[in-house]
C-alpha cells in the first residue's frame, strides 16, 4: 500500500543525461520498495552562469519521461539563497514537500554556505524523520562532459552520454533568402533560450519537428557566418528535405544527428550549391541507414 510522502533526490538535471537518468531510476525504485512517491527536486535556471543544454520545459519532459512521479521545481530567491542544509531540509523538503527519504552523494552540497556533506544530512535527517541514502556513482557522464562535446561538434557522442539526440527549439525568422537562391531554402531558427548551447559551427544533419505537427523530417543544418558570402553574424539555418512549406514564425524542433562538415568558404555561389547538394545526399543515405537498422 502506498504511504504519503516521497522518495526524491536534488539535482539541476541539466540535459538529463544518463547519469541523471540512473539517479532517477534509483529514485523510483526506491519508492516502490517503500511504499511512497518519487520526486525529483530541481531549480530554475536563474542561477546558471554556464550554458544550458536543456530549457526548463525540456528538463522537466525528459524526466517526466522516466516515470518520475512529481517534480518540483524550486525559485532561486533570496531567501532560499539564505537557508542553511538544516533549514532547507526542515522547511522546504520536510515541512513544504513531505520528503520521508533523500538520495544523495557525497558530493552533493546544500544550503547557503555549502561547507556541509552527507554526513551533516544524515544527522539533520535523524532529526527531522527524513532517511538519508547515498547514491551509487552515476558513471562518468556528466553535463560538462555533454557541454564539451557539443562545443566540439560531436553530436553523436553526445547523443550516447545524454541518452538521446541534444535539440534546440526556436521559432523562424526572415533571413538573406541566399539558400532559396541557391535552391536549398533555409529556415533561420532563434533558439528560445538565449542561454542555451548551439553546437559548434559546421553543417549537421538533424531531424526536424514542426509545430502541430507529428511527422518528422529529415533535414540539414548549417551554423556559422556563410564566410561564402561575407557573413559576419553566426546563424542557425535549416533546410528541410522535401518540404515545400512556408516556415515563417513557426516553432521548429531541432534534433541533431551527426556532424557533416566544418564550415567552408567556397569559391562561387556554384561551388557552395554543389556541396549542399552532397550534403543533402549525405543526409539522405544516413536517414535511410537508420531506418533500415530500426526496422530490424
Amino acid at each position: 500500500m502506498e504511504n504519503s510522502g516521497y522518495v526524491a533526490t536534488i539535482g539541476m538535471f541539466d540535459g538529463v543525461h544518463r547519469g541523471h537518468q540512473f539517479v532517477l531510476r534509483q529514485v523510483i525504485e526506491t519508492a516502490h520498495e517503500r511504499g511512497l512517491k518519487s520526486m525529483a527536486i530541481t531549480f530554475d535556471h536563474t542561477l546558471r552562469r554556464e550554458q544550458l543544454l536543456t530549457t526548463l520545459d525540456e528538463k522537466l519532459s525528459l524526466i517526466s519521461k522516466t516515470g518520475i512521479q512529481r517534480t518540483e521545481v524550486l525559485q532561486f530567491s533570496d531567501s532560499l539563497k539564505q537557508m542553511t542544509a538544516y533549514e532547507f531540509m526542515k522547511h522546504v523538503l520536510c515541512e513544504q514537500l513531505g520528503v520521508k527519504v533523500l538520495l544523495t552523494g557525497y558530493d552533493n552540497r546544500f544550503g547557503h554556505n555549502r561547507e556541509e556533506g552527507f554526513d551533516d544530512y544524515v544527522r539533520y535527517g535523524q532529526q527531522l524523520d527524513i532517511e538519508v541514502l547515498q547514491l551509487p556513482a552515476e558513471g562518468d557522464v556528466s553535463s560538462s562532459l555533454v557541454r564539451n562535446l557539443l562545443n566540439e561538434g560531436r553530436v553523436d557522442e553526445a547523443t550516447q552520454a545524454l541518452g538521446h539526440p541534444y535539440q534546440l527549439t526556436g521559432h523562424v525568422e526572415h533571413g538573406e533568402h541566399i539558400g532559396t537562391q541557391l535552391g536549398f531554402p533555409t529556415a533561420n531558427l532563434v533558439p528560445y533560450e538565449s542561454l542555451q548551447l548551439v553546437p559548434a559551427t559546421g553543417a549537421y544533419a538533424v531531424q526536424v519537428m514542426l509545430d502541430n505537427d507529428t511527422q518528422l523530417y529529415a533535414g540539414m543544418m548549417n551554423i556559422g557566418k556563410r564566410p561564402t558570402f561575407e557573413g559576419h553574424r553566426t546563424t542557425l539555418e535549416v533546410h528541410v528535405l522535401h518540404l515545400d512549406k512556408d516556415l515563417y514564425g513557426q516553432r521548429v524542433t531541432v534534433s541533431f544527428i551527426q556532424r557533416l562538415r566544418d564550415e567552408q568558404r567556397f569559391d562561387s555561389a556554384e561551388a557552395l550549391k554543389g556541396q549542399l547538394q552532397r550534403d543533402a545526399q549525405q543526409v539522405e543515405n544516413l536517414f535511410k541507414k537508420n531506418k533500415t537498422k530500426n526496422k530490424r
